[in-house]
This record gives C-alpha cells, sequence and structure tokens, in this order.
C-alpha cells in the first residue's frame, strides 16, 4: 500500500512537471517586449510580422524626444526592452550604465549594417547600439504662404521672419532648439561655453513672440493642415509630411544642422534581452528593414536594403544629403553635466518668458 502510494505520487509529480513543461513553451506565456521609439517611426505590419514569425508579443509605445524617453527611464516610471536613442543620449546612457552590452550572436543581420555606421563616436567599442536610421534636422516650409525671396538663401533665419508671426513652430526640446539658435550665432551645436548658450538664449527668447507653439509630433497635423507654415523638423518626417501635402517644401539650412544616428539599444534591467536582440535582428532584416524605410522615409544603414530602394529614393538629397551638405552639419555629443544644467535652467527661462 505504501509502494503504491508513492508510486501515484511519483506519477503526479511526474504529470505536474510535464503539464508545467507544456505551459511554459505555449504562445500564453511568450514574452511580451516593451518597444519604446519615437512617433511615427516604425512600419506597424513588421511589428505584426514579428509577433506572427516569434509567438513574441510586442508593447509598442513612443515617446517625443530623447530627455521624455529618459527620464521615463530613471524615474522608474515604466520598464521597457528596446529603446531608440539618438548619439548623444546613448552615450549618456553608457556612461550611466544603464544599456546591456548586446550579444551579437543573436544579432547575425548587424553583418549588413554599413561601416560608415559602425563605431561611430558615441559607441566605439560596437557594444551598446546597432543603427537604426539617420537623418539630418530641415526647414519645412508651405509654399503657398511664404515668398520665394524669403527661403533664396535657405537660412535659419526664416524661423526669425517677422513677417509669419504665429505661424512659425519650434521644437519642443532645448537640444534641438538650442541647436539652432547656436547655429545661427555660428557656434558649436555642442559649445560648452555658458556665455554662448546665454546668446542662444537670448535668440530663442527674442524669437518666441513670433512661435504658434513648441511641438513636436504635434508638427504634422499643424503643416499638413496648414495651421502653421514654418517649422524645423527631422528630414524624414519632412518627407512624410511632403507626401500629404504638396505645397510643403524643405532645405537643410546653410548655417548648419544636427545630424543624426538613431539606434536600437537594450536596457541593462531587461528580463528579455535574448529577446529584445531577436527583435533587433528582425528589424535590420533586408526585407523588413526596405519595408520599414518606405514607410518612415529616413535613411538607412542597412546596405543590402539601400540598394533595394528604388532610384528615386536612393537619389533624393533630403533623405540622403550629398557631401557637401553634410559637412555643414553636426552630430551631438552628450554635453558635460554643467552645460545640461545650464541649458536646463535656460530653456526654463525661455517656456516662463513673457513679452
Amino acid at each position: 500500500m505504501i509502494k503504491k502510494s508513492i508510486a501515484v505520487f511519483l506519477t503526479l509529480v511526474l504529470l505536474c512537471t510535464l503539464l508545467a513543461a507544456c505551459a511554459g513553451s505555449g504562445a500564453g506565456n511568450a514574452a511580451t517586449l516593451n518597444v519604446y521609439n519615437w512617433g511615427e517611426y516604425i512600419d506597424q505590419t513588421v511589428l505584426e510580422d514579428f509577433e506572427a514569425e516569434t509567438g513574441i508579443q510586442v508593447n509598442y509605445t513612443t515617446y517625443a524626444n530623447n530627455e521624455e524617453m529618459y527620464s521615463k527611464i530613471v524615474s522608474g516610471a515604466a520598464s521597457y526592452d528596446v529603446i531608440v536613442p539618438s548619439e548623444y543620449m546613448i552615450s549618456k546612457m553608457i556612461e550611466e550604465d544603464l544599456l546591456a552590452e548586446l550579444d551579437f550572436a543573436n544579432i547575425p543581420n548587424y553583418s549588413k549594417i554599413g561601416d560608415d555606421y559602425k563605431g561611430l563616436p558615441y559607441d566605439p567599442d560596437e557594444k551598446y547600439s546597432v543603427p537604426y536610421t539617420w537623418g539630418t534636422v530641415v526647414i519645412v516650409y508651405n509654399t503657398k504662404y511664404v515668398d520665394e525671396a524669403d527661403v533664396e538663401d535657405e537660412s535659419i533665419d526664416l524661423l526669425w521672419n517677422e513677417k509669419y508671426a504665429g505661424k512659425i513652430l519650434m521644437f519642443d526640446n532645448p537640444r534641438d532648439a538650442f541647436a539652432l539658435a547656436m547655429s545661427k550665432l555660428g557656434y558649436s551645436m555642442n559649445s560648452t561655453t555658458p556665455s554662448e548658450w546665454e546668446a542662444a538664449a537670448d535668440e530663442l527668447i527674442a524669437q518666441k513672440h513670433l512661435v504658434q507653439a513648441y511641438v513636436m509630433d504635434q508638427v504634422f497635423d499643424k503643416l499638413i493642415g496648414e495651421e502653421a507654415y514654418i517649422a524645423p523638423y527631422y528630414a524624414g518626417d519632412a518627407m512624410a509630411m511632403m507626401e500629404e501635402n504638396e505645397d510643403l517644401a524643405a532645405y537643410v539650412p546653410v548655417e548648419g544642422a544636427n545630424q543624426f544616428f538613431d539606434s536600437m539599444c537594450v536596457l541593462k534591467n531587461t528580463r528579455h534581452k535574448k529577446e529584445a536582440e531577436q527583435f533587433i535582428n528582425f528589424m535590420c532584416d533586408t526585407e523588413i528593414a526596405v519595408r520599414n524605410a518606405e514607410e518612415v522615409c529616413y535613411a538607412i544603414p542597412q546596405v543590402e536594403a539601400y540598394e533595394e530602394l528604388d532610384e528615386e529614393t536612393k537619389n533624393d538629397t533630403m533623405v540622403y544629403p550629398p557631401a557637401e551638405v553634410l559637412e555643414r552639419c553636426e552630430v551631438f555629443v552628450n554635453l558635460p553635466s554643467e552645460t545640461l544644467e545650464l541649458q536646463s535652467d535656460l530653456w526654463k527661462k525661455l517656456k516662463t518668458h513673457y513679452d
């Protein structure tokens, strides 16, 4: 009787173990990846394909700028696995030990990223990031309402033109906004000189009465719907807006602009590192990268995918600017803490300034 009871007990234990194993391998217990990316910055159908192919669910949310993303992460208000910061923010997050070192054995498609986009200063040892897209800041304007004479020189001064008071939009993040003012004054966008930051703040304060609103993704509705006529924004988004409103045009200002590189990273505290690397690898697949590039309109670092783009896209100088344009652009670096504190103080001063 005792032996029979033991046998029954062992059978039940084995059965429970098998049931647990089966449950663990089922789709119901598949990992859910929290992916945090910029708004208007992915083809939603590739997320659906990733889920269908892997059984991994994607909880996809968006942010408006690097600073918003960083604040959300360090506050602990939410947990994410994959993020897509810009170069200077990647440097900052590496320094603060927020990013995981990637296992590139799980990202074989990394070999398809062009050498020009690897080993850049923000991740020189290629440990923490996989390039996603790149581009420049441009000035977008409506040709119906902006006089041709005011854009002939393709100057950044259009953003300070009194003629268009109330119809100008401005970046709602300090790094991009101050960069434009620095460029207008002939300073480096990576300046650490307090007097230059003060001068740039004065330029932004002088502009404020012309500005209809400080925006990020709201720029789409305002420019496409002709509520505003002029705005600085990112080239890929400018292309998307120009497809929606044929009266929109854009240029890289002659004074210079930011050239940015956005890359996919995995947060160090992720519980799904392998799945996160699987997602990154999927996004670097040639067919997926082509589809995504066609949707978001940004330049891509995946060389096989680039070759498969149509000739019109590959030759579009707004998406893939020529060398002489890129030479006058500047890549952001992670600024010293004292400069970032000054930037924050001056930004608050701007936002609370009343004429």
